[in-house]
């Protein structure tokens, strides 16, 4: 694939590149770099981690990618996730593999790392006593952003540890891009900073979106903190939409939702609509009486904002539409769960665990 194609195709997951000039040198230099992502075992998959994730791993293994996928056990055990039981995070982590399959990530292609597996490593654990040597302890407090944690919170002495050990995991997995989401961005410019200093390398980091919950923005001025408040959240499920969610759940949601009449940003119908239906679907069409306008088919999101913007469009019809979508993008993973009786399983234990922040 040209240099072009991949680059484009980069940059349509990544909401923020940095460098894209720095991403431009490794494309040229390398035909297939190492990114990463990883993840918290820590409940139920919502769309945002079952849909919108495999939407962008897809794309940055058509890119070239090798993608390593981290599965930070250990981490989700420091973050007092699933009360800090280890065994039913490990139960988790399995059981998000497996909504990743239903969704039609290309698993096959991807390195599934555990951290539990990767930690007994002594050069691991080297390279974070070099971060942490490196770093103030502000600076550490700083990034525990990334754990969906405010600055303010009172923090554990673990929950310290956890931004130098995710800083290590980059270098650990000699990873070139780090692929995660805005609320990443802390620890992704720590590792930046301190990765030529320690003798590693400089990672490029591909931001993606944060897709928002179905409920109204919070008042927060400092943009990370607001985009972690705004962002889809299993510990508010009547605001996430999750991966085994029946069609009338989804339907009972999505008309709930918060959805201002011609407003575009910070709206989480649209943001749907952008970032996963017309990523799947090459056209929506919403269906309307023939006195409110009838039927209309819609090609592209510029399409949908225009009306929308302008008022052609009821934000009723816009919900009927994108509940009807995501439906469809749910319903097979539904399908997988039924016949596959080793998943259903690790699903319905999932489901029984309590969720703990």
């Amino acid at each position: 694939m040209e240099l072009k194609k991949r680059l484009d195709l980069i940059r349509s997951v990544g909401e923020e590149i940095i460098t894209e000039e720095d991403l431009i040198k490794l494309l040229e230099e390398k035909k297939h770099p190492i990114a990463y992502d990883g993840f918290e075992p820590s409940g139920r998959l919502h769309i945002a981690q079952g849909i919108l994730r495999t939407i962008n791993v897809n794309k940055m293994i058509s890119a070239g990618c090798q993608f390593h996928i981290w599965v930070a056990d250990w981490f989700a055990w420091m973050n007092n996730k699933m009360g800090g039981d280890i065994e039913k995070i490990r139960t988790t982590g399995k059981y998000m593999i497996e909504v990743w399959k239903a969704c039609g990530m290309k698993t096959d292609e991807i390195k599934f790392l555990w951290a539990k597996d990767v930690m007994r490593d002594d050069e691991y654990w080297k390279k974070v006593v070099q971060i942490a040597r490196h770093s103030s302890l502000k600076r550490v407090i700083r990034c525990s952003q990334i754990m969906g944690r405010k600055e303010s919170e009172e923090l554990s002495a673990a929950q310290i540890f956890y931004p130098c050990m995710q800083c290590a995991d980059i270098f650990h997995l000699e990873a070139d891009i780090a692929q995660l989401g805005m609320d990443q961005r802390k620890v992704n410019m720590l590792a930046r900073e301190l990765g030529p200093k320690l003798g590693f390398g400089k990672p490029v980091a591909v931001h993606h979106h944060m897709i928002m919950g179905l409920s109204k923005p919070p008042m927060v001025e400092d943009a990370t903190e607001r985009a972690i408040e705004m962002k889809m959240c299993k510990s508010k499920p009547e605001t996430a939409i999750f991966m085994e969610d029946s069609e009338e759940d989804i339907k009972r949601k999505i008309l709930n939702a918060y959805c201002p009449a011609k407003q575009i940003e910070e709206n989480p119908l649209m943001e749907y609509a952008k970032y996963m239906l017309f990523e799947r679907f090459n056209t929506i069409q919403i269906k309307r009486p023939q006195k409110f306008g009838g039927d209309i088919e819609l090609a592209s999101y510029e399409e949908l904002t225009k009306i929308y913007s302008e008022g052609a469009l009821h934000p009723a019809d816009l919900k009927q539409a994108v509940a009807f979508y995501i439906n469809e993008l749910i319903a097979p993973v539904r399908g997988y769960f039924e016949k596959n009786t080793a998943a259903a399983k690790l699903m319905e234990e999932v489901k029984a665990f309590e969720i703990t922040r």
